[in-house]
């Protein structure tokens, strides 16, 4: 029994960790019931490179295409960039029959960022653009996108991230699930952080970086598989902030399936350990910055360390759970009865998560209704984070595997998805 002693001030130390970790979060929450700050509008200045990195999107791409096109901003003011890799479909010849510009890779490519690196590193040497935004081929882009940028760039941004809405929320259980969690990071992150001055995170599409910046830093270097998490943490590193640019949308295909979603979310976990590895160490370490920017590497940090409480958590109950076993009543504090079961209670988690995901998606003005097997399955959809996590860690090393895209919108569809609620349609070409 002396391994009592042990597990008791085990589980007093996750608690107390996990309880200012939720409590850290949890400060911000009020400033998600604020209104999003909205740029002041400007005339069209910025000259776009769109960029889309594509691996066997025929399905997808001319969707894309056509609502890049199709935009409200001056056609000489940007063009669309398609670099096909690693195709074994028709993709290169799609995108150019939607009226987009190709542009191939003469170097391998495993990741996403391989791409954009070297595709960069040609736009830079020359003097045509002033800034790329970077999509997913499966996404359809809202027409105000770029207008919307060109407001932030002209702003002084060196990095921005736009709105990331579902084109397809109620296909499944699991694309519903993926709707509510980019409502979330839409909501009560980069939201709220926009509010007090801190950066908004990049996830993944939708998103823009100036030229300058690229300049400053010599091109785009991401080595992990989450190079979107990566260049947010090099912006802060850097002094700079991602800002927060909600009257850009654009529309993601979710998957369907929790096969895929598994397969997806095991390489944002692993992407997230790397980052954690390779710039944790910076962020914690390096003191030559403004008191600002040590509330900006402190905020990332604990963003790198999700996958890390997450595992506390599961840990916490497997030491209660020990106890339990053993018939030993064991108390955090004297108010553990109303501190701790309940963060540890999974009936109160799923409790949690479906309050959560019903205000932000009223919050977001979605169609609640429409959304009912999202919010009873966003708990699941929550805990498989767990096993996913466990196996991140034991394969660091985990190699990109493109996720199948399919849902083949356009634009003047997404009105019969329930996802362009109060949206102006545009025609298309």
């Amino acid at each position: 029994m002396f391994a009592i002693p042990w597990l008791k001030a085990g589980i007093f130390f996750i608690s107390i960790i996990s309880v200012l970790y939720l409590v850290y979060f949890a400060l911000y929450l009020p400033y998600a019931l604020r209104p999003a700050r909205k740029w002041a509008k400007q005339a069209p200045r910025c000259r776009f490179a769109v960029l889309v990195a594509a691996r066997n999107e025929q399905a997808v791409i001319g969707n894309l295409v056509e609502t890049l096109m199709a935009q409200d901003y001056p056609k000489e003011l940007y063009d669309v960039i398609v670099i096909p890799n690693n195709c074994t479909d028709d993709t290169a010849g799609e995108a150019h029959r939607a009226g987009a510009l190709i542009m191939e890779c003469t170097e391998p490519v495993r990741t996403k960022g391989d791409a954009l690196r070297q595709i960069i590193d040609k736009l830079m040497q020359q003097d045509r653009y002033d800034a790329i935004c970077v999509f997913d081929a499966d996404n359809l882009v809202d027409p105000g996108f770029l207008a919307g940028m060109n407001d932030a760039w002209c702003a002084g941004v060196p990095a921005g991230q736009g709105y990331r809405d579902s084109k397809n929320p109620q296909d499944s259980m699991i694309s519903a699930c993926y709707s509510i969690y980019y409502w979330m990071v839409n909501r009560l992150f980069s939201q709220t952080r926009a509010h007090v001055g801190l950066s908004a995170v990049v996830n993944g599409s939708g998103f823009m970086v100036s030229m300058d910046w690229l300049r400053r830093h010599d091109g785009w270097h991401t080595v992990t598989l989450t190079e979107d998490i990566e260049f947010t943490t090099q912006c802060i590193l850097g002094g700079e902030r991602v800002a927060w640019v909600p009257e850009a949308k654009t529309y993601d295909e979710q998957p369907l399936t929790f096969a895929q979603s598994w397969r997806q979310r095991c390489r944002w976990s692993v992407g997230l350990i790397q980052c954690l590895r390779v710039y944790g160490p910076r962020l914690i370490r390096d003191r030559n910055c403004a008191n600002g920017q040590l509330h900006a590497r402190l905020d990332q940090i604990l963003f790198l360390f999700a996958p890390l409480f997450q595992l506390m958590y599961l840990i916490s109950l497997a030491m209660t759970g020990i106890l339990g076993a053993l018939q030993i009543h064991y108390a955090v504090a004297p108010y553990s009865d109303v501190l701790y079961e309940p963060l540890m209670s999974l009936a109160m988690s799923f409790v949690g998560t479906v309050v959560l995901a019903m205000a932000v998606i009223v919050l977001e003005r979605k169609p609640l209704l429409n959304m009912g097997k999202g919010v009873l399955g966003y708990w699941l959809f929550v805990m498989s984070w767990i096993p996913i996590n466990i196996v991140a860690l034991c394969n660091p090393n985990l190699e990109w595997k493109a996720i199948p895209h399919t849902r083949s919108l356009r634009m003047d569809q997404m009105k019969d998805t329930g996802a362009m609620k109060g949206v102006k349609m545009e025609k298309s070409r």
